[in-house]
């Protein structure tokens, strides 16, 4: 990857992607590779910054963007262009993965993908056009009708074949782009390449481990995927962090340390009040149904149960007595087990500056997204960009506990909206997925017209909704939900979120169907989005689209 020329680096809007472009800064770095960011957050911004640089750049590096899309078809770019895409979207269209010449696809090499064989999806145009047309005059009238009959019925059988291979050609790739799913963190991916280079640094690692973490607070790989990759990290972790720790050294500020751990599944409890983080993670709110009277009484129960005094479970976590903190992941884990929580526990990793900073991936995942999609200040939308990549840098301390008391506020207004809906009953069955539309007024409804925060709540909600209702039926089944988007232009926003099941493979067919429905209703909508399960649509046009999609999915 070393080139004498300038590359654009396109990296899109969420924490793997932040955590990708982290590393692959500091490669750029170490090799003296000139380079020019810009941050993209959907298609349209992707078209217009490749159409602004196409002309001083010829190196094109994609993060979390770019691979579900035929790219040559969308950028048009000259024919020695030549983009290298690092993104974690599935499936990878089928184009950008037989194109050897101007795209570079950067995937993990036991990263399964499934592609279509070449022959399946592909036919050389020269097949069709070799019709005889070869004929020698000097031949019999007789010796001639024979063979144009003969010709005939080739060319007959030529078509047959192209019309069967054609429609084969159809159902293959409708099996292989129905669903969208994830597949390797792209900073797992990047610290792949830079291990693979020996340039791997203990920062270098840590961005990967935030970026893994990312993709399971956000929901979007499976439990065995992260274990694995959980794995994979914890052996470069015991390499690079095995000296010893009674050096005076692990005292100082610029010493960093990574650890795994089993920590608590509870959201920035380190930073918050233990009782803060039981009712505003989704997890321990949903098992208790704390939106109830009778969950907020399980609730105090619970902490009786673990027997520790309210004013200690009210206060900061720092401030909690040592006694009690020595042994709390044990005494809250047995407590759990009895209260039908089980998977309170899960395997993690932390960071050490020096002596007294201590973070967990989550909290880093937590702050730096709310950083992104800070709706306070009305700057332009690459402040928050830029602010929420240099919160990862160890020495921006300050920016990571704005980012910290920012996602406080948004796990609040996540769990009290959670609670407003299931409470007013505003989860409705609609045949084959459940529906939920905020409306313009609710309280925060302004931070959830941004996709990540909106696709949180909408994972918090179904969670909380599976353990809430009696109805065996609507526990299988996905969510739609809706917000406004821009009340000026009359927009809402829509994301569709596949069912909450043990087993569930997180592979989500709402983009497919949103398309389809959209379609068939020319309905006005804006497939902007990275995620294809998110859309943007007029408001008038909502009660069209939804009976499209119900009819369609039925």
């Amino acid at each position: 990857l070393l080139f004498s020329q300038r590359v654009l680096l396109l990296v899109a809007s969420d924490v793997d992607a932040l955590c990708a472009c982290k590393i692959l800064q500091a490669l750029f770095h170490c090799d003296h590779v000139q380079y020019t960011l810009v941050p993209v957050a959907g298609w349209q911004e992707l078209e217009t910054a490749f159409l602004e640089h196409k002309d001083q750049f010829k190196y094109f590096v994609l993060i979390n963007c770019g691979a579900n899309v035929d790219l040559l078809e969308i950028l048009q770019p000259e024919e020695d262009t030549l983009f290298f895409v690092c993104d974690s979207h599935r499936p990878i269209n089928v184009v950008n993965v037989y194109n050897d010449t101007q795209i570079k696809l950067l995937v993990k090499q036991d990263d399964d993908l499934d592609v279509p064989a070449y022959d399946d999806i592909f036919r050389d145009e020269e097949d069709e056009e070799e019709d005889s047309e070869h004929e020698s005059d000097g031949s019999e009238p007789s010796e001639k009708r024979r063979r144009f009959e003969e010709e005939v019925i080739e060319r007959t059988m030529k078509r047959r074949q192209r019309r069967e291979w054609e429609a084969r050609r159809r159902e293959i790739l409708f099996d292989y782009e129905q669903y969208e799913y994830h597949g390797t963190s792209s900073a797992m991916v990047m610290f792949d390449l830079a291990w693979i280079m020996s340039k791997d640094l203990n920062d270098m690692l840590w961005w990967a481990i935030v970026g893994l973490t990312d993709q399971w607070v956000q929901d979007k790989i499976t439990q065995m995927k992260y274990v694995t990759d959980i794995g994979i990290l914890q052996r470069h972790v015991s390499r690079h962090n095995h000296r010893n720790e009674d050096e005076e050294n692990s005292l100082s500020i610029d010493c960093m340390r990574i650890a795994f751990e089993y920590d608590l599944r509870l959201a920035l409890y380190q930073h918050w009040s233990l009782y803060e983080s039981l009712c505003n993670t989704s997890y321990t709110s949903a098992s208790l149904k704390l939106w109830s009277v009778q969950g907020q009484k399980r609730l105090q129960e619970f902490l009786a149960d673990m027997g520790l005094p309210l004013k200690q479970v009210k206060q900061k976590f720092n401030s909690m007595d040592m006694s009690l903190k020595e042994n709390l992941r044990e005494m809250i884990e047995e407590s759990a087990n009895k209260f039908g929580m089980k998977d309170l526990r899960v395997q993690t990793f932390s960071i050490h500056f020096g002596f007294k900073n201590k973070f967990s991936a989550s909290d880093i995942v937590y702050a730096t997204t709310s950083l992104m999609e800070n709706i306070e200040k009305e700057g332009h939308e690459t402040t928050n960009f830029i602010k929420a990549l240099d919160s990862l840098s160890r020495g921006n301390l300050d920016k990571l506990h704005q980012g910290l008391d920012l996602a406080k506020k948004q796990l609040r207004a996540i769990q009290q909206t959670v609670a407003s809906c299931i409470c007013t009953n505003l989860v409705i069955s609609q045949g084959p997925f459940l529906y939920c539309s905020l409306m313009e007024g609710t309280p925060d409804v302004k931070l959830f017209s941004k996709p990540v925060s909106l696709c949180l709540l909408s994972k918090y909600l179904l969670k909380s909704f599976v353990c809430s209702t009696k109805n065996k039926r609507c526990k299988l089944l996905p969510l739609v939900m809706a917000a406004p988007m821009d009340v000026e232009q009359g927009t809402v926003i829509m994301v569709g979120i596949p069912p909450e099941t043990e087993s569930s493979d997180k592979k989500n067919f709402f983009g497919r169907a949103f398309e389809k429905a959209a379609e068939s209703t020319n309905s006005r909508t804006l497939h902007n989005h990275f995620e294809m399960s998110i859309i943007e649509l007029k408001t008038e046009d909502r009660s069209k689209f939804l009976d499209a999609l119900i009819s369609l999915l039925s």
